[in-house]
């Protein structure tokens, strides 16, 4: 089970928390939606500037998350996976860009990652040792050598406390990576270009030669069984995710995937069937109209299954 708390990228009023009462963050810096009209209107009137976090916040969180967790493995789960990714809370804390604080959770790459340590540990110390405790984290392809620099080293303080594993994805509501459309293919590819059809695999082949005995999964791009067979035989990952897909067809592993009765060529979910309205094209908001659409379908599928 995945588990996360969103701090700024939650929109004002959302959960049981009041229209007029602030979201939370590292450091009061509000999110960049860009520059026009709509998303400026977006990142003052639907996010506003969010509230300095404060110690008993930042307790507050890791006990939210042992808590969490907890009730993960009473339910008969058989693990989670902390969130720290797409610019969330825990992604907040581990960026430069927004986590401005002067105290033992900001300024050094060190102290930004403070906070997820302590949350992996009080986690750990839950749970028993047989409950899977994993990490998501962002891809920083597109970024500085500074900002991969300081992510290598992070990591390799998340992977030292123990964690089974680190899933590699990418994005945030800032500069949505996470909501791209699948690729196209067209015609006949070749094995090395099928093999390489994840969004993320440069970063991963850094994380790999970083971190080499953590596992490692990558979520992102995969669409046929070639792609996800190639990054694997590749060793650029050890399991691979697959997200928009499933959110149509739940049954696609097994029905597609994993079905020796499907040939290579037919072992492929393609299609993107999302239709954005006129309104949503003009506006420069089809991405996060599209993770929208997407999650909707999980919705409703959960209100479809008869319990």
């Amino acid at each position: 089970m995945q588990i996360n708390h969103p701090g700024r990228q939650s929109p004002l009023g959302a959960g049981s928390r009041g229209f007029f009462e602030k979201n939370i963050a590292p450091s009061a810096i509000p999110l960049n939606l860009g520059p026009g009209l709509l998303a400026r209107f977006s990142s003052s009137f639907v996010f506003g500037t969010p509230r300095h976090m404060t110690q008993a916040d930042i307790d507050l969180v890791i006990k939210q998350f042992v808590e969490c967790s907890r009730l993960a493995y009473e339910a008969g789960l058989q693990g989670v996976e902390i969130h720290a990714a797409h610019g969330y809370l825990l992604a907040q804390f581990l960026s430069a860009d927004s986590n401005h604080r002067t105290d033992r959770y900001g300024g050094s790459v060190e102290n930004r990652a403070r906070l997820i340590i302590e949350i992996i540990c009080a986690v750990r110390n839950a749970v028993p040792a047989s409950f899977c405790v994993g990490v998501k984290l962002n891809s920083v392809d597109h970024q500085s050598r500074k900002a991969l620099a300081a992510c290598v080293i992070q990591l390799k303080m998340i992977v030292g406390t123990g964690i089974d594993f680190v899933e590699i994805s990418g994005g945030t509501y800032e500069d949505p990576q996470m909501m791209q459309a699948a690729v196209q293919p067209q015609g006949e590819k070749s094995s090395h270009t099928l093999a390489r059809e994840a969004f993320f695999l440069e970063f991963a082949s850094v994380i790999r030669n970083e971190v080499p005995n953590i596992s490692l999964l990558l979520t992102g791009g995969f669409r046929t069984r070639k792609g996800i067979a190639g990054a694997i035989k590749d060793d650029a990952c050890d399991m691979a995710g697959i997200a928009r897909p499933a959110a149509l067809q739940p049954s696609l592993p097994n029905s597609v995937i994993l079905n020796g009765k499907v040939p290579d060529e037919e072992a492929r979910f393609i299609g993107n069937p999302f239709s954005p309205s006129w309104l949503v094209k003009i506006s420069g908001q089809r991405a996060g109209a599209e993770f929208k659409w997407y999650s909707e379908q999980i919705q409703e599928r959960g209100r479809q299954r008869q319990v």
